[in-house]
């Protein structure tokens, strides 16, 4: 028998402290709830040194084998020797253990955003590489709350208020958080009974940020009644009536959505009859994501002006993708403009489509264009609108097409969709 089914007998008997039982019970139904959506057999988790990701390690590993990957940001000088303590915590353990670098200090605009979203993708392309299906986070209730909070200041809607999911899809892998329903001083209650000590990051100090602010507004709000675990409750209630609203635009989607080489078709009689406002902005937010491949939609002014002018304004551009208005569809799709000086090797993934064919010397990736379309002449196909065309990827010889597959030649190269699915493009992270 080995240590972790003894560990499970164990839980199974009642043998385990009850503190840290509920710590493990909630980190089992976490694994079982994804294992059935994973596309690779292996579990990883994102650990910064923190209380709360390393909690999360502690009891993840006491009952899967698991791998830990740890993003040094190259924020804080003491940040590169924090991931080498990870690194010799997890060499104790037996645990495999990865460090990804990122220079974060020529990133612009909201520095803690550009983290998050540079921690998505380096660990995403690791985890595809290491056969990883699932990665874990340490969030806890705690940080759940402090969501809350920090989206109640920006007005967000029932969308932003349900709060962080327990798992989303990301670059190619499914991320999920154990521990929403836990507080952060149970995990850290569970590292102090193991005799187990954390790495405190300064910037958790640092009213610059928004979630420290919203942390010491949660504290402020105690002698209220106000708490984390309260403010995640009423989140979880909130989740609830988040769900059927994505339940009615799923039903909806199926009956007046097709997708048509990238780009996102709707009907446009089902979409005047049977979106209200509220639908019909999801929808379009989605479509504008996934088809622009960005990581959020436009400001809501411009995708309220969407909803109420569609019917008379025909053609528009937004976010990095035109909006095209016709008796019978509204077709979204990628903005030439958008994608014009995007010159890639072939081989690369280009705007979320992937070439497959006979490689040689000198090829790129690039958009058609006019240039392209007028190379191809009659062989282009006309089944799809020349603004779609101008945008969808192409195979070059120098200035010389060599394929263009979207656009009816495919000279012996087929195109492929790389995108994750629009249903991940409908729901919050």
């Amino acid at each position: 028998m080995t240590d972790r089914d003894a560990l499970r007998a164990a839980l199974l008997r009642g043998e385990v402290p009850p503190e840290d039982g509920l710590l493990l019970w909630a980190a089992e139904a976490a694994v079982e709830t994804v294992r059935t959506r994973m596309t690779a057999p292996r579990l990883a988790v994102a650990v910064s040194g923190g209380s709360d990701s390393l909690a999360t390690l502690v009891l993840l590993s006491a009952l899967h084998p698991v791998a830990a990957v740890t993003v040094d940001h190259g924020l804080r000088p003491e940040a590169a020797a924090e991931a080498e303590v990870v690194g010799q915590f997890c060499a104790e353990r037996g645990i495999d253990h990865s460090i990804l670098r990122w220079d974060g200090r020529g990133a612009r605009g909201n520095l803690m955003d550009a983290a998050r979203r540079a921690r998505l993708r380096l660990i995403g392309a690791w985890a595809q590489d290491r056969g990883v299906g699932a990665v874990a986070l340490g969030h806890t209730g705690d940080d759940q709350a402090e969501t809350f909070l920090m989206r109640l200041a920006r007005e967000a809607g029932l969308e932003g208020l349900s709060g962080m999911r327990e798992s989303f899809e990301s670059e190619g892998v499914l991320w999920f958080r154990p521990f929403l329903s836990q507080t952060r001083a149970e995990l850290r209650g569970h590292l102090q009974r193991q005799g187990i000590g954390w790495i405190e990051d300064p910037s958790n100090e640092n009213d610059r940020f928004d979630r420290v602010r919203a942390r010491r507004a949660l504290a402020a709000l105690a002698p209220l009644g106000i708490t984390a675990g309260k403010l995640s409750t009423v989140v979880g209630h909130l989740a609830m009536a988040e769900q059927s609203v994505l339940w009615s635009l799923d039903h909806l989607i199926a009956a007046h959505v097709r997708f048509d080489a990238g780009d996102v078709v709707i009907d446009a009689q089902g979409f005047r009859d049977a979106f209200d406002p509220e639908t019909g902005r999801r929808l379009l937010n989605a479509a504008l994501v996934w088809v622009s491949g960005s990581y959020y939609p436009p400001r809501a002014v411009q995708v309220i002006d969407v909803l109420t002018t569609w019917r008379t304004r025909r053609d528009r551009t937004l976010h990095g993708c035109r909006i095209l208005v016709g008796d019978e569809a509204i077709r979204i799709t990628r903005e030439a403009r958008a994608v014009a000086g995007l010159r890639l090797p072939f081989g690369q993934v280009w705007d979320g489509w992937r070439i497959e064919g006979p490689d040689r010397p000198g090829l790129t990736l690039a958009a058609l264009g006019a240039e392209g379309l007028r190379q191809l002449g009659e062989g282009c196909s006309r089944a799809r609108p020349r603004a779609c065309l101008l945008a969808s990827p192409a195979v070059w010889q120098g200035e010389t097409l060599l394929a263009a597959p979207v656009a009816g030649w495919k000279n012996g190269y087929e195109a492929r969709l790389v995108r994750p699915s629009f249903t991940s493009a409908l729901i919050r992270r």
